[in-house]
């Protein structure tokens, strides 16, 4: 009944279900970023707790979202 094969229809699903994985991973680290940046102003301390030095944070932060 349907001329499409299912294949066909799969691959846009798929190309679909990356993309949105993509953002999600975008929107999570623009969300941590700005968390370490809070953090940041308001308990510097809490940034040495985690394992970063004062830098390091700061280069973490000036990352775009896209960039690991």
């Amino acid at each position: 009944m349907n001329d499409i094969p299912s294949v066909m229809t799969e691959m846009p699903r798929r190309r679909l279900a990356t993309l949105r994985s993509i953002v999600a991973t975008w929107e999570e680290r623009k969300r941590f970023r700005c968390e370490l940046e809070q953090k940041l102003k308001d308990d510097p301390h809490l940034i040495c707790d985690i394992g970063l030095t004062k830098l390091e944070a700061e280069a973490e932060i000036a990352k775009p979202f896209w960039q690991v």
